[in-house]
């Protein structure tokens, strides 16, 4: 069995001094979708945030393609192929489409490689192509957080972590965001999911892994997760369909 791309061994971190993750343990294959689920406060956002080290773990280890990396800075992450596209907008609304597009390369000292890849990006991305001259805080919210996704892949990141990227969205958008997360994939992206819409999520995902008190209480693939009473119970809001 090849190693997973991430290894999170036993972390423990949290806020002052509260721990809101007590031992957490998993992993991610590569080139997978992942889920969590789990009820607010079970720590599926601090997850993501240890990962892109906005958070720091207090204990435990987080190996990342071979490498420890639990101590590395923001930076460093996103350098080692890390991107963290966050629940709240990002985007500078009075900064263009484009202008906001190029900020994704900013930790890249080569200029031409990053006119390159933004050139690329916007003939992929029919909005940054179309809409590049407007202001960024024009766009709809669904209109946004495609950006930020679009601003994620300047890094061309090896793990992508989404951090409830429908939330407020219509269903259109919302189907749009799933359609891209599946297109990410299929290039070979890893992506770490948090998704308000547990169903949703998990129907996308490769693998779940249920969350509860800050520790890893179930895992399994998506599918089984979804067809799993208990966990459709507790975390899914009622029984499955039959």
């Amino acid at each position: 069995m090849a190693e997973p791309l991430l290894q999170l061994d036993g972390v423990v971190a949290g806020y002052g001094r509260g721990d809101i993750l007590r031992g957490l343990d998993l992993a991610l294959e590569d080139g997978t979708v992942t889920c969590l689920v789990g009820p607010n406060g079970a720590g599926k956002s601090t997850v993501l945030k240890v990962l892109s080290g906005l958070l720091s773990a207090r204990q435990g280890r987080v190996v990342f393609a071979g490498d420890d990396v639990t101590r590395l800075s923001p930076a460093q992450l996103l350098g080692r192929g890390i991107v963290h596209v966050a629940q709240d907008r990002s985007l500078f609304p009075l900064m263009t489409v484009w202008d906001n597009l190029l900020m994704g390369g900013h930790v890249l000292s080569d200029r031409a490689l990053v006119r390159r890849r933004a050139d690329a990006i916007a003939e992929r991305f029919e909005l940054v192509r179309e809409r590049r001259d407007e202001r960024a805080g024009e766009l709809s919210g669904g209109q946004q957080k495609l950006v930020e996704i679009a601003r994620a892949l300047m890094l061309e990141p090896k793990l992508i972590l989404l951090d409830e990227p429908t939330m407020g969205l219509d269903p259109k958008a919302r189907h749009l965001i799933f359609e891209l997360v599946g297109e990410v994939n299929e290039e070979g992206r890893t992506v770490l999911l948090v998704e308000q819409n547990a169903r949703a999520g998990l129907a996308i995902a490769h693998h779940g892994a249920v969350l509860d008190t800050g520790r890893v209480a179930l895992t399994g693939r998506g599918s089984e997760l979804l067809e799993d009473p208990r966990v459709a119970e507790l975390y899914l809001g009622g029984a499955a369909a039959a």
